[in-house]
This record gives structure tokens, C-alpha cells and sequence, in this order.
């Protein structure tokens, strides 16, 4: 399974897997939903995520989310 990736113009932290290219099964409240990338099916996810709780949560949700957090810098 392919699994696109979205992050959300309304949380900058806030972002998603989807089954779908168009993102139409993500959650309205957290849009407008950006396409920012895909991960093939032989790839693994970023940041370690296991890919099969994400394609479960994909089967039964539509969708899956995740949060980043922001990265510190120190200041100069």
C-alpha cells in the first residue's frame, strides 16, 4: 500500500497518512490538507512509525495522524 502524506494548514504540527492521493478522507476540521509526499509500498515510514499500524489505522479510519514537534534552537 501506498501511503501519501499531508500536513494541515490550520496546525502547523499537525500532519497525516492517507490511503489516498486527494486526501478526501481527512478530517475537515484540520484542513485545507497539503500533499507533502509518498511512501512506496518496499519504504519505510519516517520518524520510525511502524507501517503496519499505519495501514490498520488506514483500513479502518481512512487516515491516520500524527503530530511533529517543533524543534528548538538556541538562542544566539
Amino acid at each position: 500500500m501506498r501511503l501519501f502524506m499531508f500536513k494541515s494548514n490550520k496546525r502547523q504540527e499537525l500532519h497525516a497518512f492517507a490511503g489516498k492521493s486527494n486526501g478526501e478522507q481527512l478530517p475537515s476540521k484540520f484542513g485545507p490538507w497539503e500533499a507533502i509526499g509518498v511512501v512506496r509500498p518496499d519504504e519505510k515510514p519516517p520518524h520510525n512509525f511502524s507501517r503496519e499500524t499505519i495501514e490498520q489505522a488506514i483500513t479502518s479510519e481512512g487516515f491516520q495522524l500524527f503530530r511533529l514537534k517543533s524543534k528548538i534552537t538556541a538562542a544566539d
